[in-house]
């Protein structure tokens, strides 16, 4: 609540997030969600968002090749599905059109050890042909039964959704209820065997899928990340990129906006003694991203933080006491992502194929066989690299002719000279050192964007995972990040904290009473809610520091 000279007007309440980079998923969908909530209870909230960079959409991001504004590609979070209820909802809500990732693509897809094609598949064949070239290779249990285990995980965690499981303060706590624990607590690859997943499917074609979508081996990826990596069915994505669903949601959430401001630190704002009984409140100090050092109170007062954004990277520093027990720093994969367009196709001789051979457009990889899951520069194993991937062809309106555009997932900087082997051609070394397009007709890359994210953690084995609630009106989302890393997942974090600082309003307001000369009665303290029995489930008493595997 805000109070004014001693007298409640309504039930209004200052509520801030500090995202850093972009009002992403969770950030958007707390603040749409608390807008949707309030305006059905009938409460007054002021809602203030504070951004570092100058848009929307956090780790959704699209970029113009060339320049061309009329065409866009996406960078970060390429895709949902349709089990993706928060984002496939926002679609109607917001009468945005969608698109098929794969239109306009090669249908041809390979997966690649670093020594040659394990499996390749023709996605515009039927779909009979390609079930029976699975099965010739990798027998009919082990596709069927990894579709069940897949079925069977989803089903567990589409009940966070619906009460009795939603909302929840202790993602812990609903992991053991649910038993999804069961699958965080394990690899990818023990996940598989308990399943009787053969060895082959797993290395080739699981594996493969976890490289694209975590940049992790199966060894090294607890295994509901393993499962939602196997759940594309239906992919789609946003006609001018995803990141317009969370443009939309701050626009509805009417929150004021403080684009380029970055959150320094978090201050319990100073009690008189005439407001020591009410709730916790903060102060913000922040900073213009053009003058890091002009910091600045700002001027409200707030009754609830959200800290939308990893922690760690946030810089973000909070005075004693705020923050009532550290938050876990967890390891987060630095992947670069490099999108570029060229005349070229891929190079046969780079994968060992003899010259005339086809190469698929779109390469997955795995480890070779004497590969370690540690293997090569963070498990990149003798491939090198996770995804090499021609996503769709565009005029080049410099030329005026029909170029391919590529997306390469690697864990380290693309160089020349790989480009060069790739596509068979020289590349000047300029070309990975600049992002300026050239006009030359004759140009092996016309257009060249590089980019690196701190894009999800590195999923290890883990049974405990950070709390929403970190103290009295403090909230957090990004706990969900080591539990399931996707925009849909990090938006029902967001839609959680929402529903819990209505509740935790609802309940003050059902427990204030004012009296007719605007005097304050008693109401309940604000406190960190946290059980640890619910329905005869008892969680450990772990931190979430406490990961079941330390050292893979």
């Amino acid at each position: 609540m805000s109070l004014d000279d001693g007298h409640i007007h309504g039930f209004f309440t200052n509520c801030t997030f500090c995202t850093k980079p972009g009002a992403g998923a969770a950030g958007s969908s707390t603040a749409y969600h608390l807008r949707t909530y309030a305006q059905k209870y009938g409460l007054a909230l002021n809602i203030t968002l504070f951004e570092k960079t100058d848009r929307i959409g956090g780790r959704t991001l699209t970029v113009n090749p060339w320049d061309d504004t009329t065409t866009r590609v996406e960078l970060g979070a390429s895709i949902f599905i349709e089990k993706n209820q928060i984002l496939y909802r926002a679609l109607g809500e917001f009468d945005l059109k969608t698109r098929d990732p794969d239109d306009g693509s090669d249908p041809t897809l390979g997966i690649w050890d670093g020594n040659r094609f394990v499996f390749t598949v023709n996605t515009d064949n039927s779909f009979w042909w390609n079930a029976y070239k699975v099965v010739m290779k990798y027998g009919v249990f082990a596709p069927r039964r990894t579709q069940k285990l897949m079925e069977t995980t989803i089903a567990k965690f589409l009940q966070l959704y619906e009460e009795p499981h939603f909302p929840f303060r202790s993602l812990t706590q609903r992991a053991y209820e649910l038993g999804l624990v069961e699958i965080t607590g394990v690899t990818g690859e023990q996940l598989l065997k308990s399943g009787s997943v053969g060895d082959l499917y797993a290395h080739d074609i699981v594996q493969a899928s976890t490289r694209v979508n975590y940049a992790s081996n199966l060894a090294q990826i607890h295994g509901l990340d393993t499962m939602v990596s196997m759940a594309p069915e239906g992919a789609m994505a946003v006609l001018g990129g995803n990141w317009q669903i969370f443009d939309n949601m701050v626009q509805r959430s009417g929150a004021n906006v403080a684009l380029n401001t970055s959150v320094v630190s978090i201050h319990f704002a100073e009690k008189n003694e005439e407001t020591t009984s009410l709730p916790t409140k903060y102060n913000i100090q922040t900073a213009s991203t053009s003058k890091p050092d002009a910091e600045e109170t700002h001027p409200i007062q707030f009754d609830d933080v959200v800290i939308a954004t990893p922690y760690q990277f946030s810089k973000i520093s909070a005075a004693e006491g705020v923050i009532q027990h550290p938050i876990d720093e967890i390891p987060y994969v630095q992947l670069h992502v490099t999108l570029f367009a060229s005349p070229f196709q891929f190079s046969p001789a780079f994968f060992d194929l003899k010259d005339g051979d086809a190469v698929p457009a779109g390469v997955l990889t795995t480890l070779a066989k004497d590969d370690e899951p540690t293997s090569g520069v963070q498990g990149a194993g003798k491939a090198g690299f996770f995804s090499a991937t021609q996503i769709r062809k565009l005029v080049n309106p410099n030329t005026k002719r029909e170029e391919y555009i590529y997306k390469i997932f690697s864990p380290e900087k693309v160089t020349s000279d790989f480009l060069s082997r790739l596509l068979g051609v020289t590349v000047p070394e300029t070309f990975v050192e600049t992002t300026e397009p050239s006009k030359s007709e004759l140009s092996p890359i016309s257009w060249y964007y590089p980019h690196v994210f701190y894009s999800y953690p590195k999923a290890l084995p883990r049974v405990t995972f950070e709390d929403p609630v970190i103290g009295p009106g403090l909230w957090y989302t990004s706990g969900m990040d080591s539990f399931i890393s996707t925009m849909e997942t990090n938006a029902l974090m967001g839609k959680n904290v929402a529903r819990l600082i209505i509740d935790d309003i609802l309940v003050t307001q059902d427990e204030v009473t004012v009296s007719e000369d605007g005097d304050i009665g008693e109401q309940r303290p604000q406190k960190i809610v946290c059980d640890r029995m619910r329905n005869n489930v008892e969680v450990p008493k772990t931190r979430p520091t406490e990961r079941v595997m330390q050292d893979l």
